[in-house]
């Protein structure tokens, strides 16, 4: 089955009104974008040396489920989190890790 960029961007966009409204948003941030892992065979050291080739920080949660890709300071735009959200997925997809969200770095 084929990943659907386009409706993953439109939740992005959504996502990021309903973030903005009542909140005064930084012009920058760090940004993760959070992956969980499909197949119990996929290999966190391939994708996180993709990613990190990309630009990316990577760091694995303790559940042993879930990668972080945190890349940033970048504008807090849905464009430029979009771009970045958009290349982390390619990335993941190939490595059987699935996209689940993103957001502001604390």
């Amino acid at each position: 089955m084929s990943h659907n960029y386009e409706a993953q961007r439109r939740e992005t966009f959504a996502t990021f009104k309903k973030a903005g409204k009542g909140v005064k948003l930084p012009a920058t941030a760090v940004v993760d974008y959070i992956f969980f892992i499909e197949e119990l065979d996929a290999s966190w050291s391939a994708l996180e040396k993709a990613l990190r080739a990309a630009g990316f920080k990577t760091r694995r949660l303790p559940d042993n489920e879930t990668l972080i890709a945190s890349i940033g300071p970048i504008p807090v735009t849905p464009e430029a989190i979009w771009e970045h959200e958009r290349t982390a997925t390619t990335i993941a997809l190939t490595h059987d890790f699935y996209p689940d969200g993103w957001e502001l770095a604390d």
